[in-house]
């Protein structure tokens, strides 16, 4: 069992979630001293528990924070299995009706996200596109399990308060019409999934990718290998990445997964230095090699920008 795991929160360091002390070291040395992160900062703890953050440019403090946490948390044994996300997530996407998706809005933002914490659901984000022809609500929530989500709804939907809510918002017709649900998980390789605030403005891009037959496993792979780190070289920040849960439609051959950039002009530039990149390049033809052909299918790559509402808990 390690004694010590460092837990880095964001958003991914090289194809480790989770390393121990020696893992990163090796990693270190092998660098020439310095550790091959995506993102400008990180976080270390013992277990789920946070210990301190430090940015990139705090790398050569990180000797006496190892010598200090080994003198201090020797002792304790932790389990690589706690930090790791088994929550079940939702993705939602609620069709407003013709013009009402203002009031479908404050109906979130006065009444159902505070009902959704109250009956045991985290509102992790809710966004709309950017293109206003699309009169579209998405959010996620996450819940322990399914079973606490089968109960957290049952609850939510007998609620006194929501009902009333429900009832006084609809008196002109209802808000909502096509409601569409999809139950996820984390993978491998996400960034660990906390609701945040930016200090600066970003857009959001929802991304679906459905593979050729018996190839998720292989795109995960290039994903997890490659395509994160190259992502982060080009400036394009990760939010999250799930898969669907096995009794979905399209669990077989279906990746979600949500980046977040400075502008939508700046992830055109992001994707276009990304797809020249000699490295990505690499990988792709190593990948489809391996496979035998491509690992999406035609108009198998879906994307959206979205923007964050401002009752959101992820902006």
């Amino acid at each position: 069992m390690d004694l010590i795991h460092w837990l880095i929160v964001e958003p991914h360091w090289n194809k480790h979630s989770l390393a121990t002390y020696e893992e990163m070291k090796s990693e270190t040395n092998s660098s020439g001293g310095n550790w091959h992160l995506a993102s400008a900062k990180m976080t270390i703890g013992v277990g789920n528990k946070v210990i301190l953050s430090l940015s990139r440019n705090d790398t050569m403090r990180w000797g006496l924070v190892c010598l200090a946490l080994l003198s201090f948390g020797g002792m304790i044994p932790v389990n690589a299995d706690e930090s790791k996300d088994n929550r079940c997530y939702e993705l939602r996407i609620y069709t407003a009706a013709p013009g009402k998706l203002e009031a479908l809005n404050k109906r979130f933002r006065e009444h159902t996200c505070k009902l959704f914490e109250k009956h045991g659901m985290t509102n992790v984000g809710y966004w709309v596109p950017i293109d206003k022809s699309y009169e579209r609500l998405f959010y996620i929530l996450s819940y322990p399990s399914r079973e606490a989500r089968a109960k957290s709804w049952a609850e939510f939907t007998n609620d006194k308060e929501w009902l009333a809510a429900k009832e006084q918002s609809e008196k002109d017709g209802k808000l909502v019409a096509k409601a569409e649900s999809e139950f996820l998980h984390v993978t491998d390789y996400s960034p660990a999934i906390t609701p945040a605030v930016s200090t600066s403005p970003r857009v959001f891009e929802l991304r679906t990718y459905t593979t050729t037959p018996g190839n998720l496993s292989a795109l995960n792979d290039r994903f997890r290998n490659h395509t994160i780190d190259l992502f982060s070289k080009h400036g394009m920040g990760h939010f999250g990445y799930w898969v669907l849960d096995d009794d979905q439609k399209g669990a077989k051959d279906t990746l979600i997964y949500l980046l977040y950039h400075k502008s939508k002009d700046a992830a055109e530039e992001s994707f276009k230095a990304f797809g020249g990149d000699p490295a990505w390049k690499s990988a792709k033809d190593a990948s489809e090699k391996k496979a035998g052909g491509s690992l999406t299918t035609p108009d198998g790559v879906k994307s959206l920008f979205l923007v964050a509402t401002d009752y959101s808990p992820t902006k």
